[in-house]
C-alpha cells in the first residue's frame, strides 16, 4: 500500500476485530447478495467476468452451479486463478475473493445445491441425455477456495456515509464510511482447522 493512500490506511486501521467477528460480518453481508461476479482468465491473460448466482458458502468456500462445456470451464481447467466479487447495493458493501477454483461433479453436493430453475441455463439437447435436469453430465460445481478475502462493510448509514464524504471533501480529512477488512490465508487456513476437528 502506498503511504499517501490515506483511505485505505484508516479504513483499514479504524478498529481492531478478530477472526470470528469477520467472518459473521462476511456472512451477514454474503447473507444479503444473490449474484457473484466470477473473473477467470483465458490462457492468453484477458479476464472475462460473468455474473453467478451463489449456490452455497460454507465455510469460507464458495460454491456455483456450472456447465462444464462452457467458455468459462475452457478457462478454468487452464488457469484456476480467479476472483469473486459480490456486491451489496443497497449498504454498499462488498467482498472480493482471491482464490482457486476446483470444478468436480459430486452428486451428493449437486443433489444438496440443485435449484429446478437452474435447468433454465442448461436447456434440454433432446438426445435423451443432456436434459438440462441435475442427472445431466454438464452439470458440475465450480468451488471456489480462497487464498484471502478482502471486504468492505458501512458502519453508516446511506445519509451518514454522504455526510461523512461531503464533510471530509470539505475539510480536507479522510473519508472513513466503513470498515475495510482483509481474512488473510493464515486466517483462513486457521478458521478451516477449527471447521475439520
Amino acid at each position: 500500500m502506498s503511504s499517501t493512500d490515506q483511505y485505505t490506511a484508516h479504513s483499514e486501521s479504524s478498529r481492531e476485530v478478530t477472526p470470528q467477528q469477520k467472518i459473521d460480518d462476511l456472512n451477514n453481508i454474503l447473507n444479503q447478495t444473490k449474484y457473484a461476479m466470477l473473473t477467470t482468465r483465458d490462457a492468453q491473460g484477458c479476464m472475462h467476468s460473468r455474473c453467478m448466482a451463489l449456490a452455497s458458502h460454507e465455510g469460507l468456500h464458495f460454491s456455483f452451479i456450472s456447465d462444464n462445456t462452457s467458455h468459462k470451464q475452457d478457462e478454468l481447467n487452464t488457469v484456476d486463478d480467479v476472483n469473486v466479487a459480490f456486491l451489496d447495493p443497497s449498504s454498499t458493501n462488498w467482498i472480493s475473493v482471491c482464490g482457486k477454483a476446483k470444478t468436480h461433479q459430486n452428486r451428493e453436493q449437486i443433489d444438496k445445491l440443485w435449484n429446478p430453475l437452474v435447468s433454465a441455463w442448461f436447456g434440454d439437447l433432446g438426445d435423451g441425455v443432456h436434459k438440462g435436469g441435475k442427472d445431466d453430465p454438464r452439470v458440475c460445481i465450480i468451488e471456489i477456495v480462497p487464498d484471502s478475502i478482502r471486504y468492505w462493510m458501512s458502519t453508516k448509514s446511506k445519509i451518514g456515509q454522504r455526510v461523512d464524504i461531503v464533510a471530509s471533501a470539505v475539510t480536507g480529512k479522510v473519508a472513513s464510511p466503513g470498515d475495510l477488512r482483509t481474512i488473510t490465508k493464515d486466517e483462513i487456513r486457521i478458521i478451516e482447522g477449527l471447521n475439520t476437528v
